[in-house]
């Protein structure tokens, strides 16, 4: 560029001197990403860490992806389609591969049924009951007002004992906004009011 064609260039923000600009064709990065770099996704780092698993009150460490396969296979077996799938998915490409049955650690699978017909995982999403603390896996669970109120007008003529009538007001989580039936022992009431 000439000073003679009016085409002259200014320099400043945005705008380098032509003789440091790239030529036309000419890559920024001549050498390039080197070959196999950042293709793949880094599942090895991430599901290689050390994390710490309780099973049955005992904490252990295992890697993260064993942690995963463990908790897919327990949602699988807990009646997770979804689980149920993906874990037979895993399955296959295992035997695929031929890494089931060698060398492989055996791993004692048992489900342990804590209250059978337990029904605690329905009740907070139906809003019939809720967490004490909602952080905890294993929090108490405390009815709503409404449902103890339903359930009492469902006995009808039928009474509850005094024992039985405490330990609704135990698990009610705000007692004193239900309204106890007439016939309620009037102790319970008043330690409710």
């Amino acid at each position: 560029m000439t000073e003679g064609d009016g085409t002259e260039d200014k320099v400043g923000y945005r705008k380098p001197p032509a003789s440091t600009r790239f030529r036309k064709g000419q890559s920024g990065n001549p050498s390039g990403r080197p070959k196999g770099r950042r293709n793949r996704l880094p599942y090895d780092a991430v599901l290689g860490q050390i994390v710490t698993i309780r099973e049955d009150g005992i904490q252990r460490s295992v890697t993260a992806e064993e942690a995963f396969l463990l908790w897919i296979t327990k949602r699988g077996l807990d009646g997770d389609g979804f689980a149920a799938r993906a874990m037979m998915t895993a399955i296959e490409q295992a035997k695929a591969f031929g890494s089931i049955g060698k060398g492989v650690e055996k791993i004692d699978m048992r489900t342990v049924i804590v209250d059978p017909g337990s029904v605690s995982e329905a009740l907070e999403p139906l809003r019939m009951a809720r967490k004490v603390d909602r952080f905890r896996e294993t929090a108490k669970m405390m009815l709503e007002p409404w449902l103890v109120e339903a359930a009492l007008a469902r006995l009808g003529s039928r009474r509850l004992t005094v024992e039985h009538q405490q330990a609704v007001v135990r698990a009610t989580r705000t007692p004193w906004k239900v309204r106890w039936p007439d016939w309620w022992e009037k102790s319970l009431r008043q330690q409710v009011d």
